[in-house]
């Protein structure tokens, strides 16, 4: 007899993949293919992918993770004496251990407005560095980085991210956005960004996948046609470049056919507003106002090690001596039974 596990709420790639991903990876399992992305397979991925963008003309590549893709397409996409502004909650300031550092860039942290970068803060960047008689001995501001969803699980609205794009194009600096979860953005009713909205207002961007139901893998897509010249080789040299390339390729495949990956997020979606209609209810006090798959509560230290007791939840901060904020996600894969139990738990 099972012995019931655990409760885990700590991350949305705790489980292994979507079935129907597992289903042709064993079909095409003994396929001998060309490698490193070259096959067909991966580019009947590629394919699917530009149709859900809109942007026939688009380099697709595929990434085995977030942090390789950040790391590999900010080197790509700067000039050595250029950095690139980023949210000082953005996921490259404080959880990529220093990668875009340790590849010759500093992170410009500007301020957050619930995680998000503002357009305004972003050309006071930019024009305080025009301005400043000793730039050249300081760090150019060479692009920008956003994330949708944020580190904090808010959303950018059309809005907010055509401004955005517009002060970029006005000084010619690129727009790159990490897509990391991206399925729960496009699954949440309060989401009025599209993919093809991403296409026409980035110069890049990635599509989740090791996060939205594949094993591993993020889809790089650049809407223009060889905006960066020779990517192929500097994926290589970051050791980015999956030798076995229709592996990740095929799981892509499978999240762009029957509209699959527009759908993934919603089971998560609806377990994540479950919780936080509990939590409502039994008086928690959220810090951050969240409405796709990332729950924040403010417990007492005492409550909050009682509560990581009975299920694993992610720790965010400490806002104080006395209290911790902890993390609860949901994603894809989120079963009824374990947001009863978690609610019961609560």
């Amino acid at each position: 007899m099972q012995t019931q596990q655990k409760l885990s709420f700590t991350s949305d790639y705790m489980e292994g993949a979507h079935p129907e991903i597992l289903e042709r990876l064993t079909e095409t399992n003994l396929l001998k293919t060309t490698g490193y992305g070259l096959d067909e397979i991966s580019e009947a991925a590629r394919d699917k992918i530009r149709e859900a963008c809109e942007a026939p003309e688009a380099d697709v590549y595929f990434l085995v993770g977030g942090t390789q893709a950040n790391a590999t397409m900010i080197d790509a996409m700067l000039r050595p004496y250029q950095g690139v502004m980023a949210a000082k909650t953005g996921h490259i300031s404080g959880h990529e251990a220093g990668a875009i550092e340790a590849g010759g860039h500093k992170v410009l942290e500007l301020p957050h407005h619930n995680g998000k970068l503002a357009a305004e803060d972003i050309k006071e960047c930019i024009k305080r560095y025009q301005e400043d008689d000793n730039r050249d001995h300081t760090v150019m501001p060479g692009m920008v980085y956003i994330s949708h969803p944020t580190e904090y699980g808010t959303l950018y609205s059309l809005s907010e991210l055509k401004d955005i794009s517009e002060i970029c194009r006005a000084y010619d600096i690129p727009l790159y956005l990490d897509g990391a979860r991206l399925a729960y953005a496009l699954a949440c009713p309060e989401n009025d960004v599209t993919l093809p909205d991403l296409a026409k207002l980035c110069d890049a961007f990635y599509i989740g996948g090791t996060k939205c139901g594949a094993l591993f893998g993020e889809a790089v897509v650049i809407p223009q046609h060889d905006r960066i010249p020779h990517l192929f080789t500097i994926i290589k040299q970051h050791g980015a470049l999956l030798a076995k390339g229709r592996i990740a390729a095929i799981q892509f495949e499978t999240l762009f056919t029957s509209d699959l990956y527009n759908r993934i997020g919603v089971t998560a979606i609806k377990a994540a507003d479950r919780i936080r209609k509990a939590l409502r209810e039994k008086g928690y006090v959220s810090p951050i106002s969240s409405p796709t798959n990332q729950i924040f509560v403010t417990l007492e230290d005492k409550k909050a090690s009682e509560l990581k007791e009975k299920a694993q939840l992610g720790f965010w901060e400490k806002p104080d001596d006395k209290h911790t904020v902890l993390r609860i996600v949901t994603s894809w894969a989120t079963e009824d039974e374990d947001v009863d139990r978690l609610i019961d738990i609560l």
